[in-house]
């Protein structure tokens, strides 16, 4: 088995390198934050800038507006986008998880007109799956969508979603409520800016923000159910894999556990950096292998897509991994800096900018964002080793 990169591939990733040091400059982040209230750092400048380099949707098809190049230099290009803290938001989602689903089960009109918008950098998706009584258990959904002839009327609800930074919102919506429960499912690309949609913030435990959206009477265009009518279960489920194979995660827990090490080198008790002490050595050192597995399990994904198959299992198995794993890193760091890793960004005696304590309030809902950890073991154990379900 050969882990190492080609050697084009390693042109590749220094490539985005250079263009990541020459834009994101000082000027650069202190522009952005004077221009954004919100720490997720959506940049629309940025992502159409990545649209002119090629680099967003690189592994589609180049009718579409890709390259045809593989995942593999797309793994590259998230890692190297990811470990820069580079403000990708504008375009994330609908370029991780939208444009995979619509060439998988879109019509050719979609894919025309969605794909190449994605692929300048110029339109954003959110997701619009959770409601109050659906999170965990996305079958549950109630939002309806009445058949009105060209068109579907939407009524109901979504929570946790990026409305507020989006244009568009991949929506489930139950189309027949008749049927069982995972059919009558369908799904709609809705136009944010329809007459009918409310959008309400929704403020979370760590300060960050997602929103609810309220959907009155709000008439979508047939030409927006993606795959048919009734069967969105399926595309609702190849969707997730796709958000599941991500390398989101893993590479935030390594920029905070280089921090972490920095930070703990740098700090002395009682005359002793707390690298001296045998406990955070250990803990700190099994770290350091677990975010090593956890960017492996990514990488086997992104090998999954690479040769024309859908990581299943193997999302499964590194959405578990690494949710866990965000939690595991805010643990051991309160240990190492105890009490002041509970301190916030502008308190008295704060460590790392605040980050631990953010960190774990956040890591919180990372195990069951995207799909609970028992759902995952649920999928790793039915479909991949393929013990009974009872």
């Amino acid at each position: 088995m050969d882990l190492n990169f080609t050697p084009k591939q390693e042109e590749f990733r220094q490539e985005i390198r250079e263009f990541l040091k020459q834009e994101l400059t000082p000027d650069f982040w202190a522009r952005l934050s004077e221009e954004s209230d919100d720490d997720s750092k959506v940049s629309l400048e940025f992502s159409k800038k990545l649209g002119e380099k090629g680099w967003i949707g690189l592994a589609w098809p180049k009718e579409y507006g890709g390259r045809d190049l593989g995942y593999i230099e797309r793994l590259i290009y998230e890692e190297e986008m990811t470990l820069a803290r580079a403000p990708i938001g504008h375009h994330h989602v609908a370029e991780r998880q939208m444009g995979p689903s619509i060439i998988r089960f879109g019509t050719e009109e979609q894919r025309s007109g969605f794909l190449p918008q994605i692929a300048r950098g110029e339109m954003s998706i959110c997701i619009g799956y959770s409601e109050r009584d659906a999170g965990s258990d996305l079958a549950a959904i109630q939002c309806s969508a009445e058949d009105r002839g060209d068109d579907f009327v939407l009524n109901g609800q979504k929570m946790w979603n990026s409305a507020h930074q989006t244009d568009w919102m991949w929506t489930s919506v139950r189309t027949d409520p008749e049927a069982p429960k995972h059919k009558g499912i369908s799904i709609l690309l809705v136009d944010l800016k329809l007459p009918g949609i409310e959008i309400v913030a929704q403020p979370l435990i760590d300060g960050s923000r997602k929103n609810i959206v309220n959907f009155h009477d709000t008439r979508v265009s047939k030409k927006y159910l993606v795959g048919e009518k009734n069967q969105g279960w399926y595309v609702l489920a190849g969707n997730l894999d796709y958000e599941r194979a991500g390398l989101e995660k893993v590479n935030s827990c390594l920029l905070l556990f280089r921090e972490l090490v920095d930070t703990a080198r740098n700090t002395t008790t009682n005359g002793h950096s707390l690298m001296d002490d045998p406990f955070v050595r250990t803990e700190l050192a099994n770290l350091s292998a677990e975010i090593e597995v956890g960017r492996l399990l990514c990488y086997r994904n992104a090998y999954q897509m690479s040769v024309g198959k859908v990581p299943n299992v193997e999302a499964a198995m590194s959405k578990c991994y690494n949710s866990e794993l965000v939690q595991h890193l805010a643990n051991v760091g309160l240990k190492v800096f105890g009490m002041r890793g509970t301190v916030g960004p502008d308190e008295q005696h704060s460590v790392l900018g605040g980050k631990l304590k953010r960190l774990w309030l956040r890591s919180i809902a990372d195990t069951f964002a995207a799909g609970p950890g028992e759902i995952m073991r649920t999928v790793i154990a039915t479909r991949g080793l393929g013990l009974p379900r009872k």
